[in-house]
């Protein structure tokens, strides 16, 4: 789970549609309609985050957040009007992490909560998360990232990299490879494994700056290289 969301809105239907999004992105998302039932709400579930509107029919989300910050350094995205620049210099003077205006894309605000989450250092990385200089392989939420930033794998993908940080320094045959990943889906031809390295190489070495191969082919077999700050 990518952490636990209470979004203050009331607009249902807005609030709705967030939730079955941010839920598909692994989220847990609780709902309220009023600034009163998001104060006790925080209090009561301690969210990782807040998605607060400022438009409410008790009273305003600026108000709201000025009350949150009095008892919780809970993570705030305010949800303001179109144009209404006050009340986002406003919302961020009272302690809002972040704003955005609506009519706003969803994928952008699940980009801007991450990136909240990510510099509260909130569901960054599980305990069992290996870091490789600038590299994070996190096997508890299945993410990698790079200086914080995530790419994607697909399930087969991300068992094949773990595979081979877990043995970072060691030549691992394609056989023993496939091995390792026994758990996961089986594979027609061993060199289909040369695929996925290459798809695992196009996902986490994009840096022009930073040429040097993470997994790199030693004679017949894959190994990890163990990868430095300067790398």
């Amino acid at each position: 789970m990518a952490g636990d969301i209470l979004i203050v809105d009331d607009d249902t239907r807005l609030s709705a549609m967030l939730a079955d999004y941010l839920g598909g992105a692994g989220f847990a998302v609780s709902r309220v309609d009023t600034s009163e039932a998001g104060l006790a709400a925080v209090r009561r579930r301690a969210p990782d985050a807040v998605i607060l509107d400022v438009m409410l029919p008790d009273f305003d989300g600026l108000e709201a957040c000025r009350r949150i910050r009095a008892f919780s350094d809970v993570p705030i995205l305010m949800l303001t009007a179109k144009g209404e620049e006050t009340d986002r210099i406003v919302g961020l003077e009272l302690g809002a992490d972040d704003y955005l205006p609506k009519p706003f894309n969803p994928r952008e605000l699940l980009a801007r909560l991450k990136a909240i989450l990510r510099r509260r250092g909130i569901g960054a990385a599980g305990r069992n998360a290996m870091r490789f200089g600038r590299l994070e392989i996190d096997p508890d939420s299945r993410s990698v990232r790079i200086d914080g930033e995530e790419r994607g794998l697909t399930s087969y993908q991300f068992d094949l990299l773990v595979a081979l940080a877990r043995n970072a320094g060691r030549t691992l045959s394609r056989d023993q490879l496939m091995d390792l990943v026994k758990g996961a889906e089986l594979e027609a031809f061993d060199r289909s494994i040369d695929v996925h390295v290459s798809r695992i190489r196009a996902a986490i070495e994009t840096d022009p700056k930073h040429p040097r191969r993470i997994v790199t082919v030693r004679g017949t077999g894959y190994v990890f290289a163990r990868y430095q700050d300067d790398a």
